[in-house]
């Protein structure tokens, strides 16, 4: 029983510190102090530290001998490796979601698809935006029914959101960018793979586009 509390407990405190690192509450290059952070979370050291396990595996955190551990550095020349990921497997991830999204996942994509109707996502601020994005992405890989594909776009989804939230201020349509999951979420709904694969590319195209041009 205890063994699966902690467990509980790294998992909340994975998801809280990895979408404070994605969103850039953790700012890229701060310091990670454990004490802090699991005083602020309610969780003990040992299940904070197996999250951070994770986190560095990630990507996310790095560790330093004798330095401690730190928020990684957001790097623009990153952009060029992690769009080339997933330029491949955002489309194949749409493509297998409009074949294998069960009733349950179809039903939560509706959900979000309702969101992004009656929010006004262009009155929004860029956090709120930035969360919903990401809900969407990892409704997507979820529905498609592969947990390693799964993990590795929620990876690499976090990446492309830290290199985004860099840019924030600068990029002119974030709101758009949002809207595109709309169309994508019915060819899902509706089982059509081929127009999901294809509006799931042109969305990361047009991603690395936009922060191309304000570099």
């Amino acid at each position: 029983m205890q063994q699966t509390e902690e467990l509980s407990l790294a998992e909340q405190a994975y998801r809280a510190v990895r979408d404070q690192l994605v969103l850039l509450a953790i700012r890229p290059g701060a310091p990670i102090n454990e004490e802090q952070v699991a005083q602020s979370l309610g969780v003990g050291r040992t299940p904070l530290r197996e999250a951070l396990k994770r986190l560095q595996y990630e990507r996310l955190i790095t560790t330093y001998p004798r330095r401690g551990t730190f928020a990684t550095d957001v790097n623009i020349t990153d952009l060029a490796h992690v769009s080339e990921v997933r330029q491949e497997l955002e489309p194949l991830a749409a493509a297998q979601a409009a074949r294998r999204a069960t009733a349950a996942d179809r039903a939560a994509l509706t959900d979000l698809r309702g969101e992004l109707e009656n929010a006004d996502i262009r009155r929004q601020g860029a956090t709120e935006l930035l969360r919903l994005d990401l809900r969407v992405h990892r409704a997507v890989y979820a529905a498609t029914g592969n947990p390693y594909l799964e993990d590795t776009l929620v990876r690499y989804d976090n990446l492309a959101t830290r290199i985004w939230c860099l840019f924030i201020d600068r990029l002119p349509d974030m709101a758009g960018h949002v809207g595109e999951h709309g169309p994508l979420i019915e060819a899902i709904v509706a089982g059509e793979p081929g127009r999901a694969q294809e509006l799931a590319r042109r969305h990361v195209e047009g991603f690395e586009k936009a922060v191309r041009a304000v570099i």
